[in-house]
């Protein structure tokens, strides 16, 4: 079994961390995030677009402008990152039969994969980026 972020995905918990771990107010560039976090730079853009339309970052324009967290790094999770990039985590295909997955005709299978994926996403809404961040760093 293989757990995997898409590409984009991973830019943004790597863009993230890089806010997390900027001084307090601080701005990052896009370029500065890239070259910090080994990203390439033509991808950031959009990535920082989605992660702002979700209320993660905060952009400001301008010769000195930049990117900072718009909450405090203890209060963001890398579900709520993934989620700004890739949409709601949940399956929603039935694992045996390739249908919509509902909980009226449970397949056999049903409640041992929605476990599972509970049990994931709880993990990823515990791990802040503050968590994550001290993890690397110290």
């Amino acid at each position: 079994m293989k757990l995997q972020l898409t590409r984009r995905a991973d830019y943004a918990i790597r863009a993230m961390l890089a806010l997390a771990e900027a001084a307090p107010g601080e701005l990052l560039s896009v370029r500065r995030i890239a070259t910090g976090q080994a990203i390439p730079e033509r991808f950031l853009p959009a990535i920082m677009g989605d992660l702002g339309r979700h209320g993660l970052v905060e952009a400001t324009v301008g010769r000195n402008g930049g990117y900072r967290l718009r909450r405090p790094a203890a209060e963001i999770s890398a579900r709520d990152v993934i989620e700004a990039i890739e949409g709601d985590g949940r399956r929603q295909r039935c694992v045996l039969h390739d249908q919509a997955c509902t909980t009226l005709e449970a397949c056999s299978a049903h409640e041992v994969f929605v476990g599972a994926q509970d049990a994931m996403l709880g993990a990823l809404e515990a791990a802040t980026l503050r968590d994550m961040s001290a993890r690397t760093s110290g």
